[in-house]
């Protein structure tokens, strides 16, 4: 009897597996013909999955993301103020800072080498985005696009500086800071 594989299970599975070498290595200086020695599969079976290592890429990001998100959302549970939802979620990002450290540092190389003349590419990652941003929106209860972005944006600063060396800045504190000051700027803080 012919063996029954979970395709979709096991696509996820090799895109994990795949994320580990992106990160250890660098997008750039790996060909589809290492991942799949590296992550022991056939390279005819990598390509069945994934036409090439660019789509691969995106879809493992997108798989990241949203298992950032599903995560973020089971673990952060339902505060009630808009100050904890916004320090949950900085405390999420600290909580895993290894993890989405390693996926923004991969985020920048892949677009450091792309030709963004293919406007496809840009599309795919910025509905990407997109999505994250508008479910954590939604938790934050946070309609103001702009105020959105002003969150994400500090968020991403902060990665950033502690992926370069500012580890004395804390996101606990950060946080609190963000949340306490869009708390009173919504006047939530009464």
């Amino acid at each position: 009897m012919p063996k029954i594989v979970d395709r979709d299970k096991y696509r996820q599975e090799l895109l994990m597996k795949s994320f580990d070498l992106f990160a250890q290595k660098g997008y750039s200086s790996i060909t589809m013909r290492q991942l799949a020695q590296e992550i022991g599969v056939s390279t005819g079976t990598l390509y069945h999955y994934f036409p090439s290592k660019e789509a691969l890429f995106l879809q493992l990001s997108a798989e990241l993301e949203r298992q950032n998100v599903m995560n973020f959302l089971a673990e952060a549970g339902n505060p009630p103020t808009l100050k904890e939802r916004i320090e949950s979620l900085f405390q999420f990002v600290a909580k895993h800072e290894d993890h989405i450290g390693k996926q923004t540092l991969l985020w920048i190389e892949f677009n450091q080498h792309q030709d963004w003349s293919n406007s496809g590419i840009k599309e795919k990652l910025q509905e990407l985005d997109e999505q994250t941003i508008s479910e954590l929106a939604k938790y934050m209860q946070i309609t103001d696009r702009a105020i959105v972005d002003f969150v994400f944006n500090l968020l991403y600063g902060l990665i950033l500086r502690r992926l370069f060396g500012e580890e004395t800045i804390s996101y606990s504190q950060q946080g609190a800071l963000v949340g306490k000051m869009l708390a009173h700027h919504l006047g939530e803080d009464t």
